[in-house]
């Protein structure tokens, strides 16, 4: 038996204070550049958070949680959103049990989250103790779906389709009410707000916006003209114009050539602008993936006796979506955070919540950097999960290795 020399043989893991000896204490030059950013990092981290717990005024926060959350909502129909969280907590922890690998840390740190709200003693007439209540189920919602999933062994197209379910009920049922059914009674969008819109615009924009730009980037390189001209154009003229713009034409413009018992809801229209937009930048993501699947590809797909749509559908679009997952989760971040322009058209996101709220009192105003630093975090929070989630599929798919 042959044994492999030493100096061929890969070099054993170093432990974590050889680590740092060799990487960071190896000369004098970064001997001193370590201790340096040492320092530097201590002293932002002891301001920052002496900042936020000592001196920081979080009042315009505190004193209307509910606003930041549901807007202007009628709190006595306060049990439709709490209801929907429930769901979509529910639905969460089966997501967990089903791709643990993506949903693991959001899901664990969403329940830790809405634990804790439900455990800050905020003294304000809207936290009742009902709202208390359902913020304290979502973790063992979290939780019972995923052992749910773990113990019945269910599948990813089964969680999916109740998700499909629970979006169409919660958007088109719950939240706006149904006229003539006792108990949903109808809820003007005028009175939706915080980071309910905001979340309701960048879920239905990323996932209405991707199969219509699958379908452009398809129709892009279609063989028929008149597909190919009107995917161009579209693409084109959308990418060319700035995402205020078609939020102006869509909110207002739109409804001026419409007649008055035929215009859409201004949210929705919001969304509809959104949607095209999105669309636009995820047709090119999408196209450049094409074009980078070699034509080899195709001939031996046909070789097999394969059709143009079983080839596009089987070989080269999963091929091509695998390699531009990174493009595409960036745009659909962007589009997160572009969400906050629909304030411009009147809409009270997350943003217009926190400038209304900065309004209603002469000594908010000041305070305006805790608003602000309060949405940052929010989006933070939410961008990082999506950049994790397309990490860890850009790993099991073995993007850029193989």
């Amino acid at each position: 038996m042959r044994t492999v020399p030493d100096s061929v043989a890969p070099p054993a893991a170093l432990r974590p204070i050889e680590w740092v000896r060799e990487n960071l204490f190896n000369n004098w030059f970064n001997s001193s550049l370590t201790l340096l950013s040492l320092g530097f990092l201590y002293f932002v981290v002891v301001l920052t958070l002496r900042w936020v717990f000592f001196t920081a005024d979080w009042r315009p926060i505190t004193v209307a949680p509910l606003l930041f959350l549901v807007g202007q909502y009628p709190r006595d129909q306060l049990w439709r959103p709490g209801l929907s969280l429930l769901m979509s907590t529910f639905l969460i922890g089966m997501s967990w049990g089903v791709w643990e690998r993506y949903v693991k840390a959001f899901a664990i740190f969403l329940a830790i989250l809405l634990g804790g709200l439900a455990l800050i003693p905020l003294e304000t007439p809207t936290i009742t103790p009902a709202v208390r209540a359902v913020f304290l189920a979502c973790p063992v919602l979290i939780y019972l779906g995923y052992r749910l999933v773990r113990l019945k062994d269910i599948g990813g197209r089964l969680v999916i389709t109740l998700w499909s379910v629970a979006a169409v009920l919660i958007s088109l049922v719950l939240l706006p009410g149904v006229p003539g059914i006792p108990g949903l009674p109808s809820v003007a969008t005028t009175a939706w707000g915080g980071l309910l819109i905001t979340l309701l615009l960048a879920v239905g924009g990323i996932i209405l916006s991707f199969p219509i730009g699958v379908l452009l980037a398809l129709g892009r390189r279609s063989s028929l003209p008149v597909v190919k001209l009107f995917s161009i154009l579209f693409i084109e003229v959308v990418r060319g114009v700035p995402l205020v713009t078609i939020l102006f034409m869509f909110s207002i413009i739109l409804a001026l050539f419409l007649p008055a018992e035929s215009r859409i809801d201004r949210v929705l229209r919001a969304l509809m602008g959104t949607i095209v937009f999105s669309a636009a930048y995820t047709a090119e993501n999408v196209r450049g993936g094409l074009q980078a699947i070699p034509p080899g590809q195709t001939e031996a797909a046909k070789a097999l006796g394969l059709n143009g749509f079983q080839i596009m559908i089987l070989i080269v679009l999963p091929q091509a979506l695998r390699l531009v997952i990174p493009s595409i989760v960036g745009q659909f971040i962007s589009l997160f955070k572009d969400t906050t322009l629909v304030v411009i058209v009147g809409i009270n996101d997350l943003l217009g919540v926190g400038n209304a709220v900065l309004k209603l009192n002469p000594e908010f105003f000041r305070l305006q950097i805790e608003v602000y630093a309060f949405i940052a975090v929010i989006f933070w929070v939410f961008s990082y999960f999506m950049s994790y989630a397309s990490l860890q599929l850009e790993k099991s798919l073995g993007v850029g290795e193989r």
